[in-house]
């Protein structure tokens, strides 16, 4: 995929005045943070520079704006690289490079899972929280500093005759667990694994950890992935789901 996680070879912030232009690797033109209240990032380029936006070839200046505004901007690079603008959750805008020939999708080989166990479809409850709750959760590459993320309710499940509670997170119409367990960094990717769920009107909710999926992290390093919070660091093994990104040769792809 042209925008795929494989893609992706660099992420640039932009936490400078307006007009305080940088160089982004990987992109042609010079980038800025954008003045107040603008959903995206200034962009100047000669026509010798190869920006294209939207279509239209750069020479001068102009907004690319992000996924929030009304009509994101389609980003092109002369060497057939694209890029895409995001926002962080401190409202930093920053620029996105990809590119579909990268070096991690030419040695990408396959995806290692575990075979279906159904041992791992495990029945818990959802006890939702007036108002929410805080929860901190660290990111990879912001050095140990925490963000507060809210979760709607505690997840309880048992296992191995002891009860768990843990954290989900809002993730569009469901629920994202971010967990890690005795397999991590060995069996399975060493930062942890994602989980998709939902509650049923009962409170009932379903953890099927033959769906857990590696983060984007585990495909570039160019993605800031959470780290899971501690009450979802399980200490027995879950053998079920994606492994780890393997390159061509049967190898860990990072």
């Amino acid at each position: 995929m042209p925008q795929g996680n494989l893609a992706l070879i660099n992420t640039s912030w932009f936490y400078g005045a307006p007009g305080e232009w940088e160089s982004v690797w990987g992109a042609g033109g010079q980038w800025a943070a954008p003045a107040a209240g603008v959903a995206g990032v200034i962009v100047r380029a000669s026509a010798t520079d190869g920006v294209v936006l939207d279509g239209d070839p750069l020479d001068g200046e102009a907004i690319a704006y992000g996924k929030g505004a009304d009509a994101p901007t389609k980003i092109e690079f002369a060497d057939g690289k694209t890029g895409s603008i995001i926002v962080n959750e401190e409202g930093v805008f920053g620029l996105r490079v990809w590119d579909a020939q990268s070096d991690d999708i030419l040695n990408f080989g396959g995806i290692d899972t575990y075979d279906f166990n159904p041992d791992w479809v495990v029945q818990g409850r959802f006890i939702p929280i007036e108002g929410g709750k805080a929860v901190g959760v660290a990111h990879l590459k912001d050095e140990g500093n925490a963000r507060e993320k809210t979760i709607p309710g505690d997840i309880v499940f048992s296992h191995g005759g002891v009860e768990y509670t843990i954290a989900a997170f809002v993730e569009g119409r469901a629920l994202m667990l971010v967990f890690s367990d005795a397999t991590s960094g060995n069996e399975t990717y060493s930062v942890g694994r994602f989980l998709l769920c939902a509650p049923a009107p009962d409170g009932s909710i379903t953890l099927d950890f033959n769906w857990a999926f590696l983060p984007p992290c585990a495909f570039s390093y160019n993605f800031n992935c959470p780290i899971p919070p501690e009450q979802n660091r399980f200490p027995f093994k879950v053998e079920a789901g994606e492994k780890n990104v393997l390159a061509k040769n049967g190898q860990l792809l990072h």
